[in-house]
């Protein structure tokens, strides 16, 4: 067993944030107790299957209802776990090492400076990427109770990031950037301000052009008007959707009905046909393959430079 134990400054490391630790395990504990009990209890009550050949919940729905919103609130917890990893590993972590001057300690226990970093970050990704696997495991679990529904497909925000896996390259991005920018700043506060902006950067930008890494698929039909001639597959990200011109440009927005503000319509224009964009669910993995490249990518930059400085800073 002793040469299971965690040694040296790894022993340090999780001695001196063990309350922390130990609130993290608390709440994986409370959510699954939550998540796995309205589970259990929606399985209990079966769905009806309506003559369209969709499934609704049973008339005594509440046990759904509650799943979902639970779910709902457990999706936005989810996506803030790279931004509280980044925050603590920046703040209280690495910053408030410095900006207490307790990091000397350290190095005068025959500790290189890179050996105490390094044992503090393998040990905040150990336990930021085992949380976030186990949180996702107990996401799956509810997720079978919502999964398709509004909110809940595939490409929505939260799922996408949360099923795949973008989530825990955002905690290693999380982990290298808190890392460097303590460094950088050594003001626990500010550190943990720049890093949460940082990283909630990375995730608006990349949330927004994700859908550009494949190229689309599109599909055209007869133009009628005020109706839809073109089918998708129902799992499908519709992307953009629009009529054709007689000179075959795309003009954005529908057809003129008669209570239509006079500014929409177009008409001396004539249309020939409809079209629509779509991502089909097969481009859920490579995009998420993409993403996670330029994630790992960043992180390992990251990681370099805040090595970097602390061997310029501490030779």
């Amino acid at each position: 067993m002793s040469t299971l134990a965690l040694k040296g400054p790894y022993w340090v490391t999780v001695r001196q944030y063990r309350r922390t630790l130990w609130l993290t395990g608390a709440l994986v504990l409370l959510t699954l107790a939550v998540i796995g009990g309205l589970r259990i209890w929606n399985a209990q009550v079966p769905d009806v299957y309506m003559e369209d050949g969709y499934w609704r919940p049973a008339d005594d729905g509440s046990s759904y209802h509650m799943l979902r919103g639970a779910m709902e609130q457990f999706s936005v917890g989810m996506v803030l776990i790279p931004f509280l990893v980044g925050v603590f590993v920046a703040g209280p972590l690495i910053a408030r090492e410095f900006e207490s001057g307790t990091y000397r300690l350290s190095l005068t226990q025959s500790l290189t400076p890179v050996a105490w970093l390094r044992a503090k970050l393998l040990t905040a990704t150990a336990v930021a990427v085992g949380t976030t696997l186990l949180l996702t495991a107990i996401y799956l679990i509810g997720w079978g109770g919502v999964s398709g529904t509004w909110q809940f497909n595939w490409a929505d925000r939260g799922p996408y990031e949360i099923t795949g896996t973008a989530l825990v390259s955002y905690v290693l991005l999380a982990v290298a950037v808190g890392a460097l920018v303590g460094q950088l700043i050594r003001r626990a506060l500010l550190a943990m301000a720049v890093t949460g902006g940082i990283v909630g950067l990375v995730m608006l930008v990349l949330s927004s052009f994700r859908w550009d890494f494949l190229p689309v698929r599109t599909v055209t039909g007869p133009a009628v008007a005020n109706a839809s001639t073109i089918t998708v597959p129902g799992d499908s990200l519709i992307v953009e959707q629009g009529l054709i011109g007689v000179s075959g440009q795309r003009l954005p927005g529908w057809f003129c009905s008669p209570d239509a503000p006079a500014a929409h319509c177009r008409p001396g224009e004539d249309i020939t046909a409809q079209y629509v964009d779509y991502h089909p669910e097969s481009h859920y993995w490579p995009t998420q393959l993409i993403e996670t490249g330029i994630l790992l990518a960043l992180a390992a930059l990251a990681a370099f430079a805040a090595f970097r400085v602390l061997r310029a800073r501490h030779p």
